[in-house]
């Protein structure tokens, strides 16, 4: 059933496991908040160019230049437009991302995705703490509800096992404006308000992304910083040396 709720929170026990070692296993799990019920396609057994909300449990570098660590989790929003691109690991869509060692784990590993007021926020708890590990954070998301959710997975040339035990959905209760109530939510396009593009992403050896070369902007304010620095610099050194001054002509 298509979902009708502004604001929400999903829950997922999951489990990825598999004999293949050192990257001999692939490719991960996808979980969908989507216009349309799911379709077998090419994006971990899902199709491509979708309207929604995906994120990526992936466990396979397929770019072989990557610097990221695997597991990997991303979230990509997309108005259609949009295609995924294995073979960068979806890189050049992804808005944000973590490193999470969800597998081959011998206890259960959970996932939860919260929705609210245009936050997107995803946590793990892989380590059997009964607490929830800040993953992803991204604000501006736009999202309209009667969309679908849904998990699939994929495997390729190589293979692992990919079980989803539960998914629990609920509802966050949130205060709202009447113009807020009166918009017809349904027809919001998905989107994100980011101040970067995504293709500005570079791998960050952490396992997190941050922003590529510097723009224009941040050159400017990055030289205005650094010219007061030297003249904060320069003046308290004039002081400095005013008062030495001061202090040897007493002796005189």
């Amino acid at each position: 059933q298509p979902c009708f709720l502004k604001d929400w929170e999903m829950h997922v026990h999951f489990r990825v496991h598999g004999s293949g070692k050192k990257n001999l296993h692939g490719d991960g799990i996808a979980l969908w908040y989507t216009r349309d019920r799911l379709v077998p396609g090419p994006v971990f057994g899902s199709r491509d160019n979708f309207h929604g909300l995906a994120i990526f449990l992936d466990t396979y570098p397929n770019d072989e230049t990557t610097e990221r660590v695997f597991p990997y989790i991303s979230v990509m929003v997309n108005n259609g437009s949009l295609s995924y691109d294995h073979s960068k690991d979806g890189r050049w869509t992804e808005l944000a991302g973590c490193t999470a060692d969800f597998r081959n784990r011998d206890h259960d590993t959970f996932l939860a995705v919260r929705y609210s007021r245009g936050r997107l926020t995803v946590m793990t708890d892989l380590e059997d703490k009964n607490e929830w590990k800040n993953c992803i954070d991204i604000t501006g998301v736009r999202l309209p509800t009667g969309y679908y959710f849904g998990a699939s997975a994929g495997t390729g040339d190589l293979s692992d096992n990919h079980d989803i035990i539960s998914i629990k959905l609920f509802q966050l209760m949130v205060e709202r404006t009447p113009e807020e109530e009166s918009i017809d939510w349904t027809k919001i396009e998905p989107g994100v308000s980011f101040l970067k593009s995504p293709k500005d992403n570079v791998d960050d050896p952490t396992g997190n992304f941050r922003s590529g070369p510097l723009t224009g902007w941040r050159v400017f304010l990055l030289l205005l910083c650094a010219l007061l620095g030297i003249i904060v610099c320069a003046v308290v050194g004039a002081v400095v040396f005013q008062k030495r001054q001061e202090r040897n002509k007493r002796f005189y």
